[in-house]
């Protein structure tokens, strides 16, 4: 037996697979097709201030080894989540994330705010979203931004509050670096990086948006790398995601320095993804003779 369970701050998780915001809506269309307690957490579909519609279609792009999408943060808003999402996601008997997205800087703390007296078990800040104009990424992109983005959510939120770092810049660590100085207590990372894809026929892009996030197996080998550069940065605990498909994909995530893993894309390609995904870990860290899951991470062995 191998003990699947990780440590993220404060928070405990049965396991370290998380099934990563966005590709899960409130989890409602997918209950039907797993025993979602087995997971080790659920980050909710991006929330704003009032729902969003999202941007217009086409919004998705199929890519060689993965996919753009920019579909915009489409979401009911916070207060609908609270109410009417979020009671019935606690039933779950997994670790519930709130992934949070502002247009405008004050409106990060007033979704924390607003989830200060709920049961989620932690805040995602959404600093890194590429398919809206405005906030998100233009945060993330800035230490500036992070680190007062960060700190005023500190001030009004007793909840674990991770950062989710863009790769669309130019020094990863620094914006780590950044969010660890003004009080996070764990970074995810990455989100997608900005790509377009042209219909030469017509020389239009496929996206209504022009540009969209690409996500998939062929983001994994920089999300490994800025993983491993962002665990020799900070000391707070890193969660990693970006083109994870399999259990060993997840292993090698966690090597380069995850304490967790958030699976993405895979799920809209397989909706037991991550369940295959928590399987296949735990019998690969058998195999390595490990007491525990969270003995591989950071294990690197570099030349």
């Amino acid at each position: 037996m191998v003990d699947m369970t990780v440590q993220i701050g404060s928070l405990k998780l049965n396991n370290p697979v998380i099934a990563a915001s966005g590709t899960f809506g409130f989890e409602r269309e997918i209950e039907q097709y797993m025993d979602l307690s087995k997971l080790g957490g659920i980050s909710s579909k991006g929330l704003t201030i009032k729902p969003r519609s999202g941007n217009d279609a086409p919004r998705v792009a199929e890519c060689p080894q993965g996919m753009l999408n920019s579909v915009g943060l489409q979401n009911p808003g916070i207060e609908y989540f609270i109410e009417n999402e979020l009671p019935h996601m606690l039933t779950y008997g997994c670790a519930v994330i709130a992934n949070i997205a502002g247009h405008e800087f004050e409106e990060y703390g007033e979704m924390a705010k607003l989830l200060e007296d709920t049961a989620v078990d932690a805040i995602e800040l959404n600093l890194s979203c590429p398919n809206v104009s405005g906030g998100c990424m233009a945060f993330g992109s800035d230490a500036y931004m992070i680190r007062s983005v960060v700190s005023s959510v500190k001030k009004v939120s007793s909840k674990p509050l991770w950062v989710k770092l863009t790769p669309n810049v130019t020094s990863i660590s620094e914006m780590a670096i950044a969010a660890e100085e003004a009080g996070a207590d764990a970074v995810s990372l990455i989100n997608t990086l900005l790509g377009l894809v042209i219909d030469i026929d017509s020389r239009r892009p496929i996206m209504k948006n022009n540009t969209g996030g690409l996500s998939g197996p062929a983001v994994r080998p920089v999300a490994v790398r800025m993983v491993n550069e962002v665990y020799n940065a900070v000391s707070i605990p890193v969660i990693g995601m970006g083109g994870i498909m399999t259990g060993r994909d997840a292993a090698e995530m966690m090597i380069a320095g995850a304490s967790a893993v958030q699976v993405g894309t895979a799920n809209l390609v397989k909706p037991t993804a991550c369940i295959d995904i928590i399987r296949e870990l735990e019998s690969w860290t058998a195999n390595t003779g490990a007491a525990g899951v969270s003995e591989i991470t950071g294990t690197i062995v570099k030349w």
